[in-house]
């Protein structure tokens, strides 16, 4: 059997800047991804292929596609972009382009109005089908594929936080949250978990047997690359999946995955004009200015030998693992979301014609459920501290780059819960259910976007490093001064930051710090 996972994720970007980090992000990831894979997996769904893609949906991602502040956002900037395709296909020779594209090159007006068409067809199909499906959130659209069984949901804790080094009680919480805040979006709590940055620590399991998890990713190494069956962790009954890497990085691989084909757009490459991508990548050290056009059939033949390769790739890791251990072998290949049509233009096409080649090939697709379900599972292990990160351990998120911000969550994390469980002591009557404390949510809420995985692994792989470094000590600041206020009975002046941090943190409506796991 086959599995192919989605981990969809990014973190809390509403009202948190635009540009070059920020909204922008989201929905750049939005237009080019979710829109054309969701799209890609209702066109299965309705010629009845049934458990093609196990899909991770993060709690914070979730919120956001349902937001209706980002909402009304993307449609403003699927408009915008269908505006800079309009001005990219009127391009005329002007001073401001003089001299700025060498002839035969991406940027050249002649190339750009040949671009603009097509960029402003695909800008006026998405335009419609968020009108048509996606305006009342992106769950109505979601639920629709798990319903009919195309996907199976893996949902997570809040916040995608790095579990291994939270608080337990907050681990806790955050996790059943996650699976509470799936329920209320798709009608039904995830089996399974992408566990954020696929991290484990010994004992991790317990909690998830606890809340009901079945089954989780980890990365290949953390089974020492023996990926053909699922392992039940420990003495529970929870199966811990591993990534395939060699199937894996047939596709994402920094030197030889299929994104980086001449063929393909080029990622990095803007015209500044329109701000549109319409170069291909046309060679691995060909500076931006010297791109060719982007050219769609050349990029379409390069889908078909693509799916062709990665056809034989799994059929030939399924034969040869099969072989070792005398058992039919489950491989799986698991990859961020964004990696298809974001980072990789062409990769929703090619996702599809995977999805049916693969079968068509004798080879038999199924979500994790499946494969549990279905028996590919072997003898249990012991899992040692991992992650999917560099040097597959947790110096990302805990190496002495990010230090400042480990000691930093241990503080707020720390603050967060006494200054809440004072509160909520404080409301308690005996024989009376304690009140709802709209200051206490939302501490845990800013508690929470603190800890965010995303800030660590920005900042040690130096990717808007600043950014991140301020949103952390955003949210630690927010957690700070609303817990100051309570903390010194300052009750109104906590209500009224509170009721401000709200504004642009109000994510996760249910969130509800009376579940907090008592000390």
């Amino acid at each position: 059997m086959f599995t192919l996972v989605l981990h969809t994720h990014l973190p809390w970007l509403a009202h948190h800047g635009r540009w070059p980090v920020g909204e922008e992000w989201l929905y750049q990831s939005w237009s080019a991804a979710y829109l054309p894979l969701l799209r890609v997996l209702r066109t299965l769904a309705a010629e009845n292929r049934r458990n093609l893609v196990t899909l991770g949906m993060t709690p914070v991602v979730a919120a956001q596609l349902d937001d209706p502040y980002s909402l009304e956002g993307m449609h403003h900037w699927l408009a915008n972009w269908q505006l800079r395709a309009v001005e990219a296909r009127t391009q005329v020779a002007s001073p401001s382009r003089r001299g700025t594209a060498a002839p035969d090159t991406a940027c050249t007006p002649e190339a750009l109005r040949t671009f603009g068409i097509h960029e402003y067809a695909e800008a006026d199909r998405a335009l419609d089908d968020f009108a048509t499906l996606w305006r009342h959130g992106g769950s109505p659209v979601l639920r629709e594929l798990i319903d009919a069984e195309t996907v199976e949901l893996l949902g997570g804790p809040l916040a995608h936080p790095f579990q291994p080094l939270l608080h337990p009680r907050l681990r806790e919480f955050a996790l059943r949250e996650g699976l509470a805040d799936a329920r209320h979006r798709f009608g039904r709590s995830p089996a399974g978990i992408w566990a954020p940055e696929c991290a484990y620590a010994p004992g991790m399991e317990l909690g998830y047997a606890a809340a009901g998890v079945g089954h989780f990713m980890v990365d290949g190494p953390s089974l020492h690359g023996d990926t053909a069956l699922g392992r039940p962790v420990g003495d529970t009954d929870v199966v811990a999946f591993g990534r395939d890497l060699q199937v894996s990085y047939r596709v994402w691989s920094p030197k030889s995955g299929y994104p980086g084909h001449a063929a393909y757009r080029d990622f990095h490459t803007y015209d500044h004009v329109t701000g549109l991508k319409p170069a291909r990548v046309t060679g691995r050290n060909v500076p931006s200015e010297d791109k060719a056009p982007y050219d769609p059939e050349r990029a379409d033949r390069a889908v078909d030998s693509h799916v062709a390769d990665f056809v034989d790739i799994v059929r030939r890791r399924l034969i040869s693992e099969s072989e070792r251990i005398g058992r039919p072998a489950h491989v799986v290949a698991a990859f961020d979301t964004e990696l298809f049509g974001h980072w990789w233009y062409e990769g929703p096409i090619w996702l599809e014609r995977v999805l049916r080649a693969l079968p068509e090939a004798g080879v038999r697709i199924g979500t994790l459920a499946d494969a549990a379900a279905q028996g590919f599972v072997g003898q249990s292990v012991e899992l040692p501290p991992s992650s999917w990160g560099s040097g597959k351990d947790w110096q990302v998120w805990a190496g002495e780059q990010v230090a400042d911000l480990v000691t930093l969550n241990t503080e707020v994390v720390d603050t967060a819960l006494t200054t809440v469980d004072k509160a909520l002591e404080q409301n308690s009557t005996p024989g009376a259910t304690v009140p709802r404390d709209f200051v206490a949510d939302q501490i845990v809420r800013e508690t929470l976007l603190t800890v965010s995985s995303d800030w660590p692994f920005m900042v040690s792989k130096d990717s808007a490093a600043d950014y991140a470094r301020y949103r952390a000590h955003l949210h630690a600041h927010a957690t700070r001064e609303i817990a100051d206020a309570l903390a010194s009975g300052r009750r109104e002046a906590a209500e009224r930051l509170a009721t401000g941090w709200n504004r642009a943190d109000g994510l996760f409506g249910a969130l509800d710090a009376r579940r907090l796991p008592r000390p």
